[in-house]
């Protein structure tokens, strides 16, 4: 069974980084993509970054320049690098995987399983 576990959430102030791990069981990372979602309260799941089969990685318009994804296939970790972070990033952050195949790291409906979340409130 996959399983996905967030942490690395937390309060911080306008300017300010957190750095968001993925501990993923499960999951092989030759067959299977890895991204990031958040959800504000009263808003869709968006996606934050992913990884695409290739290795190549897709953010979102508005973390562009903030916002770095990585992985550590020994550890099987996840990471999401999050500065300068602005009180629009408030949310809950999920990590999710999917079978790698066609595009779409950020298209939440590919993505077959997930975290419990990690909440980020930025103020």
């Amino acid at each position: 069974d996959v399983q996905l576990v967030e942490s690395g959430g937390g309060s911080v102030q306008a300017g300010g980084s957190l750095r968001l791990s993925c501990v993923a069981s499960g999951v092989s990372y030759w067959r299977y993509c890895m991204g990031w979602f958040r959800q504000a309260p009263g808003e869709e799941r968006e996606g934050v970054a992913g990884f695409e089969r290739d290795g190549l990685t897709q953010y979102a318009d508005s973390v562009k320049g903030r916002f770095t994804i990585s992985k550590d296939n020994i550890k099987n970790t996840l990471y999401l690098q999050m500065d300068s972070l602005k009180p629009e990033d408030t949310g809950l952050y999920y990590c999710a995987a999917r079978l790698c195949g066609a595009l779409g790291s950020l298209a939440a409906h590919l993505y077959t399983n997930w975290g419990q979340g990690t909440q980020v409130t930025v103020s």
